[in-house]
Order: C-alpha cells, then sequence, then structure tokens
C-alpha cells in the first residue's frame, strides 16, 4: 500500500490518522550542536511520538572522514536503517524536537539513497505536543527490515564539484547560515580555521524559511518571496550548502516544496574552511 503524498511535509493530524497503517514508520531525527550541551537521545528516551525509533545523523555517518555525520557508503546506510525496521515499501516519516534539525537531513539522506517516500513532520515535535497528542517512553520492539539503497548522485555535490563551480558559475550556491557568519563577522559553533563564504554564494539563512512562532514551514507564496529577496533563480540549478550539512537541508525542503530538487554540499563551511587554497570571500 502507498500514502504518498503530494507535499514533503505532513501535519500531526496526517500523522495521527496514519501512525497505525502498516507501512508508516516514524523516525525521530532530533539533533543538537555540541554547543547547546544537549542529549538528544535522552530526550528521545524522555518522550517520543509512539511507535518511533531514533535516527543518529553522527552514528549513521561516514566515520572515515575528520569530518561531522557525512553521507555514510550505501551500504553502511542500509544496514543501520535496516536495523531501525525500515525497509522498502516504508511510508517514512521523520520528525525532531529542534526546527528541523535534522529531520531535513534525513529526509534528504533517505532520497540520496533512493527511498522517495519520506516525508517530515511540519513543526515535528513540537507541533505534535501542542496539539495534545500522546508521547511514549519506550522504544519500538526491534525489528530488522531489508533496505536496498540506489544511491541518486544528483543530490550530492563535494569539494571538488563545488570548487570547479566558483569558477563555472553553472549552479548557484545558497548558504544557508546567518548572515553574521556567511559574512565571516561572527565565530562558527565548531572551530573553522578561515571565516567568510565560498566566492559567488548567495546568502538565505535557514531560519528565513521558518513561521518564527510555530516553527512550521513557511507557506509557498511566502517562500517564494524569500527565496528571490535572496536573489535566487528558481529556473537555475541549486546547491545548498551551511556549516555542516545540516540547515542546508532545511532549505533544501523548501525548495522541494517550491517544485526544485536542489542538491546538498555535503561537506559544507566544516570542509571548505578546512581545504588548503580554498578561495574564500569575506
Amino acid at each position: 500500500m502507498s500514502l504518498s503524498v503530494p507535499d514533503p511535509l505532513v501535519t500531526a493530524a496526517w500523522l495521527a490518522d496514519h501512525l497505525a497503517a502498516p507501512d508508516v514508520r516514524v523516525v525521530d531525527a532530533t539533533w543538537f550542536l555540541p554547543t547547546l550541551g544537549r542529549d538528544a537521545r535522552a530526550e528521545y528516551r524522555a518522550g517520543h511520538i509512539p511507535g518511533a525509533v531514533f535516527f543518529d545523523i553522527d552514528e549513521i555517518a561516514d566515520r572515515s572522514v575528520d569530518l561531522p555525520h557525512m553521507l555514510p557508503p550505501s551500504e553502511r546506510f542500509a544496514a543501520q536503517v535496516g536495523a531501525l525496521g525500515l525497509g522498502n515499501g516504508h511510508q517514512i516519516v521523520v520528525y525532531d524536537g529542534n526546527d528541523f534539525a535534522a529531520s531535513a537531513r534525513v529526509w534528504w539522506m533517505f532520497r540520496a539513497f533512493g527511498h522517495d517516500d519520506v516525508v517530515v513532520l511540519d513543526g515535528g515535535l513540537g507541533q505534535w505536543r501542542r496539539e495534545g497528542r500522546p508521547v511514549e517512553d519506550l522504544p519500538p520492539p526491534p525489528r530488522n527490515r531489508v533496505f536496498v539503497p540506489r544511491v541518486n548522485r544528483v543530490l550530492v555535490r563535494d569539494f571538488d564539484h563545488v570548487l570547479a563551480n566558483v569558477a563555472s558559475g553553472h549552479e548557484q550556491l545558497v548558504d544557508v547560515r546567518p548572515a553574521a557568519r556567511f559574512r565571516g563577522e561572527a565565530p562558527e559553533p565548531r572551530p573553522c580555521p578561515i571565516a567568510g563564504h565560498v566566492p559567488g554564494a548567495l546568502n538565505l539563512p535557514a531560519s528565513e524559511v521558518l513561521d518564527p512562532v510555530h516553527r512550521t514551514l513557511l507557506p509557498a507564496e511566502t517562500l517564494r518571496e524569500r527565496v528571490a529577496a535572496a536573489g535566487i533563480d528558481l529556473a537555475r540549478p541549486i546547491v545548498v550548502s551551511c556549516g555542516s550539512g545540516v540547515t542546508a537541508c532545511i532549505v533544501a525542503l523548501a525548495l522541494f516544496r517550491l517544485g526544485v530538487t536542489a542538491a546538498i554540499y555535503d561537506g559544507s563551511w566544516a570542509e571548505w574552511s578546512q581545504r588548503p587554497g580554498a578561495p574564500v570571500t569575506r
């Protein structure tokens, strides 16, 4: 049975209505920057949407590189999500407790491995709780499923690609860090040897695509206005970056709501700032 939906997001009401469907799987992808001093896994244990499994982007990652939560090899991803009970044929609903970080990242990860039946709960756990919906503190019983990955290279960009694009300008690079970090006037939350941004990049802070009160994604028309104000042309290819590849996915999710599929520079500023000779604009 397919429960595919036309929007990349679903409401709490939709999820409540489909929570017992046999092919629906719910994923808690809550993640916090280390500087916040919060334990996402502990918060999951304290209370989560019934049936949700915990997806740790720092664990389901490429552990062979000295960069945070990089996209893992396909076989590692398949084994780890299969162990969580997530397989082909499932409609996966991802949420978090921190303004789409990292539910949008996990949404992108599944699509990067060829699984398009994945959506994000708009407003996350906060919206679920505000509507008075139930939570539980027990993890679901373990159940292994088979996940067969089909890597979608269209959704991923690496350092060499972005470096070549500085000269060619074929793709628009959209940096979603706060404006002060983009300009090199504020420090990064993790150590970086240089500050600034990739030459030619545009700036659309991820916070600009969220409702400031309800922390839901803005309506499509408002998103179009924010995108246009940032100088982004929706008719041209777009690559999104940020500090370490997490909040970039929030803007990619917003662009997908507008019918645009954007790629993610997975290493983002955490990688760019460490590469000798990488050009920087301040």
